[in-house]
C-alpha cells in the first residue's frame, strides 16, 4: 500500500514539476513574448535558452539537493528539525565567499566570469571544509549527539569569523546579503549540469543507505544488533550531506526552509522507508523551490524578489501550522 502511494506521489510531483517548468519559461520582464518569438527572434530565443530554461531547471535541481539533504540529516540525527546546513556548510561556505569577496570585491551573482568561478569555487570549498572542521572537533563519525554539537558550534564560530570579515570590510556587506538570501538568477547551464551530476550521485549513495538510516530511526543499539555497518556509513551519509549541500549553495547561495520542510511534507503524505523518503524529499525539494522561483518573478514583475526570502516566509509558515497542529492533536513536531 505504501508503494503505491509512493508511486502516485512521484508521479504527482513529476507532473506538477513540469507544470509549472512551463510556467517558469514564460515568467520574466517579456512574458510569454520570449517564449513565442523564440522561433523566429534571436533574441527571444537567447532569453528562453539560455536565461530562462536553465534557470528554471536549476531552481528545480538545488531544492532537489537540498531537500535529498534535508531527508538525509534528519535519518542521520533522528531529529525532525535537522536541516541540510547543520554540520556547519552553510556558515563555511559563507566565511569562504566573505573572504574571497574581501579579497576580489564585487556581488558573488553579478561580477565577471572568474570572480564567480572564484565565488562557486569558494562557496563549494567552504561548505565542504566546514562539514571536515566538524567531523575533526566531534573525532569522527562514531558518536551522533557529539557529532551534532559539533556542528552546532561551528557553525556559530564561522559565523562569527564571517561577521569579522564583513565588519573589516564593509563594501562586501550587500553582496554578502545577496549570498545569504539566496539567488536563483544566475544559474546557467554549467551549473545546473554540475548540480545534476551531485544529485544523480548523491541520490543513488542515499539511496543505496536508506537501510542504514531505516536502522539508525529504531536505535543505536537496534542497527547496531541488525549488523549495520555504523561508521562507515555514517562518514558516507555526512559525505553525501556535505556533496549536495555544498554543490547547492554555491551555485545559489543560502537558501532556508527547503531541504528542512520538503521531508515533512513527503512524511505527512506518505509514510514509507527511507529509500524511498530520500528521493521523494529530492523531488519535492525540487518543486518547493521552483515554485518559490516562479513567485520571486512574478509577484513584483519586473523586479524578483529574493528566492530566499519566499522559501523562509513559506517554509516558516507552514512549520508553524504543522506544529499548531500536531500540538492539537497531543503530539510532537
Amino acid at each position: 500500500m505504501n508503494g503505491a502511494r509512493s508511486a502516485w506521489l512521484a508521479l504527482a510531483l513529476a507532473l506538477t514539476a513540469s507544470v509549472l517548468a512551463m510556467v517558469g519559461v514564460g515568467v520574466g520582464s517579456t512574458g510569454w513574448a520570449s517564449v513565442w518569438g523564440a522561433w523566429h527572434d534571436p533574441v527571444a530565443a537567447q532569453i528562453l535558452w539560455d536565461i530562462r530554461l536553465p534557470r528554471t531547471l536549476g531552481a528545480w535541481v538545488a531544492g532537489a539537493l537540498l531537500g535529498l539533504a534535508g531527508a538525509v540529516a534528519q535519518g542521520l540525527f533522528r531529529n525532525p528539525l535537522a536541516d541540510p546546513y547543520l554540520l556547519g556548510s552553510a556558515s563555511g561556505s559563507a566565511l569562504a565567499v566573505a573572504l574571497t569577496l574581501a579579497w576580489w570585491g564585487g556581488s558573488p551573482f553579478a561580477a565577471a566570469w572568474l570572480v564567480r568561478l572564484g565565488m562557486t569555487g569558494a562557496a563549494f570549498a567552504g561548505a565542504v571544509l566546514g562539514v571536515a572542521l566538524t567531523l575533526v572537533l566531534a573525532r569522527g563519525v562514531q558518536h551522533t549527539l557529539r557529532l551534532l554539537l559539533a556542528g552546532v558550534i561551528v557553525g556559530v564560530v564561522l559565523g562569527a569569523a564571517r561577521d569579522l570579515v564583513t565588519i573589516a570590510q564593509p563594501d562586501t556587506l550587500q553582496a554578502m546579503q545577496g549570498f545569504m538570501l539566496g539567488s536563483t538568477g544566475f544559474v546557467g547551464w554549467p551549473a545546473v549540469a554540475v548540480m545534476a551530476g551531485a544529485l544523480l550521485a548523491g541520490a543513488l549513495a542515499a539511496a543505496a543507505l536508506g537501510r542504514v538510516l531505516d536502522g539508525l530511526a529504531l536505535g543505536e543499539a537496534t542497527a547496531n544488533s541488525l549488523g549495520l555497518p555504523l561508521p562507515a556509513a555514517r562518514l558516507a551519509l555526512v559525505a553525501v550531506l556535505a556533496l549536495c549541500t555544498g554543490a547547492a549553495v554555491a551555485q545559489t547561495g543560502l537558501i532556508a526552509f527547503v531541504g528542512l520542510a520538503a521531508p515533512h511534507l513527503v512524511r505527512s503524505i506518505v509514510k514509507t522507508t527511507h529509500t524511498r523518503l530520500v528521493l521523494l524529499s529530492a523531488a519535492m525539494g525540487g518543486l518547493l523551490l521552483m515554485a518559490a522561483d516562479v513567485l520571486a518573478r512574478w509577484l513584483l514583475a519586473p523586479q524578483e524578489l529574493p528566492v530566499g526570502v519566499l522559501t523562509a516566509a513559506l517554509g516558516g509558515s507552514y512549520l508553524l501550522w504543522l506544529m499548531h497542529r500536531r500540538r492539537a492533536a497531543g503530539g510532537v513536531l
